[in-house]
C-alpha cells in the first residue's frame, strides 16, 4: 500500500491554520498529528508550503461529448489538477444534452477512463423529462441543472407552472442559471436599433443587466419557498440579488444558497476595453460596485460557494463580432491562484478560500469523505507555494482552447503539487497517467 508522510505542513482546514504532519495510506488520510513517524513512508517535506484540501468546483463545462474541438474531459480535468481542483461537477449542455440517465451514464463512462480528478455530472432539465428527474439517484448524482435563461438546445425552462412541478419533484439539489431571456431580448433589440452592427462587448452588462438577473433569481427563490425545494443559484453577478439571500451559516438545512465565480470576483466592466469578448460570460461581468458587493457577500456568508463556471471556446470563436462570439471562458487552471491573489490583496483570508471552495461544496452537496483534511477521508490535497511568482502566458496554459483570460497576469501563489485519492497526479509541471479520479458519492 502506498504510504506518504507530509512533514511540517502549514495546514489550512476547518477555519484553522496549524503546522502538522499528515500520513496517507493508500487512498485515505490515516493520521494528522504534530509529529508522525511512519516506517516505509515516502516523505514530502512541506516546510514553507501551504497544504489545503483539494478544491471542489461545482460548476464546469468540459464540452464532452459533442463539442470536443473546444475541450475534453481529459484536457480540462488535467488543467484542473494543475490548478489544485481535485473534484468537479459538470454541466449538461453538451451535444446531445444530458437529459436522460442513459446519456448521463455515458458521461460517467468517459470520465472513468479519462478524468484526472474526481467527477460528477448534473442531469439537465427540459420541458419533457420530468420522469427522468424523478428517477435521479441522490447517492450517485450531484444535482439537477435548470437553465432559466441563457440556454442551449431545448433546455430553456422558464415556465412557472412547469418549474413548480420540477421544484416539487426533484430528489436532489437544483442548480440554477437565472437570467430573464425575454428582458435580455428586449435590451438587445434596443441596442441593435441604436448601434446596429457596432455593438461591442462593453455593452454586454447593459444587455444582460442586473434587472434581468434579479427577475429570474427572485422567481426561483419564490418558487423554492413555496415548494420547499433546495436550490442553489449559480454565478451571482449583481449587488441587487443579495436581497434574496440569507447570511445564515451553510448547513444541509439551508435550502436557498448562492455561488459566486472567480471572474465576477476579479474583473469589472472596465476590463472589456482590453479583453473584449474574452471576458464575455453569461451572466455578464458588471460594475465595480457589483464586484465589491460580491466580494463582501463571500465574507458575510450570503455567498456560500466559490466556483469557476469553466466554459472554454476556441480563440477563433471568441474573436468573432460580439453578436457571434459565444459566452464563457476557461478558468480551472487559474481559479485557485486568482483567489489566493485576492488573499494577498486583503480581500479574503486563506481560511475563507478553503471554506468556500472545498468545505462548502462538500457540505452543500453532502459529498462523501471529501472536501476536508480529516482522518478517514480521501487524500485529495493541494500543496501551494506562497510568494512564488507565476506569470500566465500562452505557453503555460493547459486548456485545449489554448488561451486564458488571465494571460499577462502574474500571480504570487503557485500550485506545486496535487494529490487525488492519495496519488500525486501533478508535480510542478509534470503529470502522471490519468484515470485516478473517482465518481463522487453523496451522503443523502
Amino acid at each position: 500500500m502506498n504510504k506518504i508522510l507530509f512533514k511540517e505542513a502549514t495546514l489550512f482546514n476547518e477555519g484553522q491554520r496549524i503546522i502538522a504532519d499528515i500520513l496517507v495510506e493508500g487512498e485515505r488520510i490515516v493520521k494528522i498529528e504534530s509529529t508522525i513517524s511512519a516506517l516505509g513512508a515516502t516523505e514530502v517535506h512541506c516546510s514553507g508550503l501551504l497544504i489545503m484540501p483539494g478544491m471542489i468546483d461545482d460548476q464546469v463545462h468540459f464540452r464532452e461529448p459533442g463539442l470536443t474541438h473546444k475541450a475534453t474531459i481529459f484536457s480540462e480535468s488535467r488543467a484542473a489538477a494543475a490548478g489544485g481542483i481535485t473534484s468537479y461537477m459538470e454541466m449538461p449542455n453538451t451535444i446531445p444534452a444530458t437529459l436522460s440517465h442513459d446519456l448521463l451514464e455515458e458521461k460517467y463512462s468517459i470520465a472513468a477512463k479519462n478524468s484526472w480528478v474526481n467527477y460528477s455530472f448534473y442531469l439537465g432539465t427540459s420541458m419533457d423529462n420530468l420522469e427522468a428527474i424523478k428517477a435521479i439517484n441522490p447517492q450517485t448524482t450531484c444535482g439537477l441543472k435548470i437553465f432559466m435563461g441563457s440556454s442551449t438546445g431545448n433546455m430553456l425552462v422558464d415556465n412557472p407552472e412547469y418549474l413548480e412541478k420540477v421544484f416539487r419533484s426533484s430528489p436532489v439539489l437544483i442548480a440554477l442559471h437565472c437570467e430573464s431571456d425575454p428582458m435580455i431580448a428586449l435590451n438587445l433589440e434596443k441596442f441593435k436599433s441604436l448601434y446596429g452592427d457596432e455593438i461591442t462587448a462593453n455593452m454586454h452588462p447593459q444587455i444582460r443587466n442586473a434587472e434581468a438577473c434579479f427577475a429570474s433569481s427572485s422567481m426561483a427563490v419564490h418558487l423554492a419557498k413555496s415548494t420547499g425545494a433546495r436550490i442553489h443559484i449559480l454565478h451571482i453577478s449583481t449587488e441587487k440579488e443579495f436581497s434574496l439571500f440569507s447570511d445564515e451559516p451553510l448547513s444541509i438545512d439551508k435550502k436557498i444558497t448562492a455561488e459566486a465565480c472567480v471572474h465576477h470576483l476579479w474583473f469589472t466592466e472596465a476590463d472589456y476595453a482590453e479583453r473584449g469578448n474574452f471576458i464575455k460570460w453569461n451572466p455578464a461581468i458588471k460594475s465595480e460596485n457589483d464586484r465589491n458587493a460580491i466580494r463582501a457577500a463571500v465574507n458575510s456568508g450570503k455567498i456560500d460557494v466559490l466556483a469557476t463556471d469553466h466554459a472554454p471556446h476556441t480563440q477563433d470563436e471568441k474573436s468573432k463580432h460580439y453578436l457571434q462570439a459565444p459566452s464563457g471562458g476557461p478558468l480551472v487552471q487559474h481559479a485557485l491562484p486568482a483567489l489566493l491573489e485576492l488573499v494577498k490583496q486583503g480581500v479574503f483570508s486563506y481560511e475563507t478560500v478553503v471554506t468556500k471552495m472545498a468545505h462548502a461544496p462538500a457540505t452543500l452537496f453532502s459529498i462523501k469523505d471529501r472536501g476536508f483534511i480529516r482522518e478517514g477521508y480521501f487524500a485529495d490535497l493541494v500543496l501551494v507555494a506562497p510568494d512564488s511568482s507565476n506569470l500566465v502566458t500562452k505557453d503555460n496554459v493547459l486548456y485545449k482552447c489554448g488561451w486564458s483570460p488571465f494571460e499577462g497576469t502574474t500571480f504570487s501563489h503557485k500550485v506545486i503539487s496535487t494529490y487525488v485519492n492519495g496519488q500525486k497526479v501533478y508535480d510542478d509541471g509534470i503529470f502522471t497517467e490519468p484515470g485516478l479520479g473517482k465518481r463522487l458519492e453523496f451522503n443523502r
